[in-house]
């Protein structure tokens, strides 16, 4: 046990990632450094140290939107858990987020949502995190539809795209995502040249993620998944909603599989974020 009486919350700087990264390594999640870097640059981070200095514990708040943001990578080492030193973290981003005048959104896993229900936050939708090594399966696009690589200079028409349809402004995060994985970035275009859907990825310390996938429609989006997951390398995670079975049918004949859920949830009104019919595939449950 650790009483939390006597340990101070300090900020977290993006010039602390790699001295932070162990904590996620620790829980075998899949952020590496460039992942870290980013989220204390975009976001504001929290954490506690040891008496040797090392992070012990961490937290974060990355807003997505003026009215939103996101709670995540609340981490703490093995031999300082079950001291209540998380769910101190975790409160104090419900303070940030709410002198921001903001919801704090978030994924929690199954063993996480009983205490986040406690602390007044509600389901929206569920989400299945899906493990694929290689699709062997294309889907083709419609013949009234194209793919085709997206840039850097891509990144304000795809912003205006995915906030409606997402229900979050993450510009800054897609330019980011953008940069990362090029084999990953795809916009699907109808025949007027018109977005009506676009993939980004990026890798990680144990596979690449794909998404968001945000479409007009699932066929576009299953279009656009089959794409990058046939022609780049692997292995590879996405976060579907479960809503979305198509998409869910087609992991399962490539081989995926399944073996965590997430719900996502709000601690108050996020208008559009309850809404998964146009996003298909999480940024992830630390970028929202």
């Amino acid at each position: 046990m650790v009483s939390t009486d006597v340990l101070d919350i300090a900020p977290i700087a993006p010039d602390q990632s790699e001295s932070v990264w162990p904590l996620s390594i620790e829980a075998g999640w899949n952020q590496n450094v460039t992942d870290w870097r980013f989220m204390l640059g975009a976001g504001r981070g929290f954490g506690c140290r040891g008496a040797d200095g090392r992070w012990e514990a961490s937290s974060l708040v990355l807003p997505v939107g003026s009215a939103l943001s996101w709670v995540s990578m609340v981490l703490v080492t093995k031999s300082r858990r079950r001291g209540g030193l998380g769910t101190m973290l975790l409160k104090r981003c419900i303070e940030e987020v709410r002198a921001a005048g903001a919801v704090a959104g978030l994924d929690a896993t199954e063993q996480g949502r009983p205490l986040y229900l406690t602390l007044g936050f509600h389901d929206l939708y569920g989400i299945k995190r899906w493990h694929l090594d290689a699709a062997s399966e294309a889907v083709a696009p419609s013949s009234s539809m194209r793919l085709r690589p997206a840039a850097r200079r891509d990144v304000a028409e795809l912003a205006r795209y995915d906030s409606p349809r997402s229900g979050m402004e993450r510009p800054a995060m897609l330019a980011h995502l953008a940069d990362r994985r090029s084999d990953l970035a795809w916009i699907a275009e109808n025949a007027a040249g018109d977005c009506v859907g676009f993939v980004l990825g990026r890798e990680g310390r144990i596979a690449s993620s794909i998404g968001p996938v945000v479409a007009d429609r699932e066929a576009v989006a299953l279009a656009l998944i089959a794409h990058v997951a046939s022609t780049a390398s692997g292995p590879f995670i996405l976060d579907v909603p479960e809503a979305h079975r198509e998409i869910g049918g087609w992991l399962e004949r490539q081989g995926a599989v399944s073996p965590r859920t997430y719900m996502r949830m709000t601690l108050g009104e996020a208008e559009g974020l309850d809404d998964a019919s146009r996003l298909f595939a999480l940024a992830g449950p630390e970028l929202g």
